[in-house]
């Protein structure tokens, strides 16, 4: 029996930032991480149990069979999301055309503070970075909004 109380005396707990409690880290991870050492506070760990809220929430959600969605509500639902990825689209081409006039096809223009070309060439490395997740973005929002073109038009 007192070797498990020595043991347990020998293990030492840090109080990292966010008030996250561990006895897991060595002694340098824990400096590292700005953890503090407790010395002979009590800890106590109460587990979370199950919600009861949780079943409903899922239930509510549409996973239930019983609880379907009527055929015109799912179809105004279809046609809000249909409206905003359109919204969105719009936003996202007009965009990528602001970005691809500027970029002039790989020629911008130089800025007063871009002397040093290399600064120049960060800015054109970015912004064909920029295009290049904009066109992305332009092509996933076409894919969603395929999904719906067939049941939409």
């Amino acid at each position: 029996m007192t070797s498990s109380v020595v043991g347990a005396q020998e293990k030492v707990v840090y109080r990292c930032p966010g008030n996250l409690y561990t006895d897991a880290l060595s002694a340098k991870e824990a400096q590292a991480k700005g953890c503090k050492t407790l010395d002979g506070a009590p800890i106590t760990v109460i587990q979370s149990g199950v919600r009861p809220a949780a079943p409903k929430a899922a239930a509510s959600g549409g996973g239930a069979p019983s609880e379907r969605v009527q055929s015109d509500e799912q179809k105004a639902r279809d046609a809000d999301a249909r409206r905003i990825l359109e919204a969105e689209l719009k936003k996202e081409e007009e965009a990528l055309a602001a970005l691809q006039k500027e970029y002039n096809n790989g020629q911008p223009e130089r800025r007063g503070d871009e002397r040093n070309y290399q600064k120049y060439q960060d800015r054109v490395n970015e912004m064909k970075a920029a295009i290049t997740r904009k066109e992305a973005d332009v092509a996933a929002l076409r894919r969603e909004l395929a999904k719906f073109g067939a049941a939409s038009k």
